[in-house]
């Protein structure tokens, strides 16, 4: 069985991980499929947003599989270390293009760290989100303790790293940590509608808005307007920014192209 699957359909990209019979747990092979299923969308021009779900209706991912991790962690096969600074989504493999977690049911420690590493979440109603690793005796290690906070209120986000719970997806949208939350039966549909608007737009200017976003919440606001500065002088010089105001003059829809 191939734990990750890759779809394409137009300019959009579906990256599913398929392990409904372990609840879409994180194992190596899972690991490693998404970070080449992230190279595969980053890399190609006509792709320009991508949708990361899980097979079935249970779960987006319930997090890491801790049957491979207390193996390895106790040596029967691999490399402990492998668990930390192996490359993906949620250790700084950036796709560099806007990514929408459709999150289908339990989201859960190493899951949740995924949906966290995409842009934007859109939860099915039954979903539930936790960070729930010190009910384990261990810690999110990859990005949770990081991405959390600079998404929620500090003490919420404390709150949930402190004590593992889990919260419901109208908690979730409450607090921020989801865009929306819709029936789970209109979740994928949901996604790609998102995800069709998006594609509406100019493509480099996405993404330079995107970039501009992240590297701005990392430096003081003068510096982050001279990133904005930087990157808008950039997108001037493409065609698809001859064309949004030539579509504009002339009336009709614009036909952008991601050059």
């Amino acid at each position: 069985m191939t734990e990750v699957l890759f779809a394409s359909d137009g300019h959009v990209a579906t990256i599913t991980v398929n392990r409904p019979e372990a609840m879409n747990a994180l194992n190596r092979a899972v690991r490693e499929g998404l970070a080449e299923a992230i190279v595969r969308f980053r890399d190609d021009p006509e792709l320009w947003v991508a949708i990361v779900t899980g097979a079935g209706e249970r779960a987006f991912s319930a997090g890491a599989d801790l049957v491979e991790m207390s193996r390895r962690r106790q040596g029967e096969f691999g490399d402990a270390f492998w668990e930390a600074t192996a490359p993906g989504p949620t250790r700084g493999l950036d796709a560099g293009k806007p990514v929408i977690a459709a999150i289908n049911g339990y989201c859960l420690a190493g899951g949740l760290e995924l949906a966290l590493a995409c842009d934007i979440r859109i939860a099915a109603d039954h979903a539930q989100f936790g960070l729930t690793e010190v009910t384990r005796g261990i810690i999110p290690g990859s990005g949770g303790t990081q991405r959390l906070p600079r998404l929620l209120p500090l003490g919420a986000a404390l709150e949930l790293l402190f004590t593992g719970d889990r919260i419901p997806a109208q908690e979730a949208l409450r607090l921020g940590l989801v865009n929306r939350v819709v029936p789970a039966t209109e979740l994928i549909d949901e996604a790609r509608r998102l995800a069709d608007r998006i594609n509406q737009n100019a493509p480099l200017a996405v993404r330079a808005v995107r970039e501009a976003a992240y590297r701005g919440l990392e430096v003081p606001l003068e510096q982050g307007l001279r990133i904005e500065s930087f990157l808008s002088r950039i997108i001037r010089d493409t065609e698809d920014s001859r064309e949004g105001p030539r579509a504009f003059a002339e009336k009709r829809p614009a036909r952008f192209q991601g050059r």
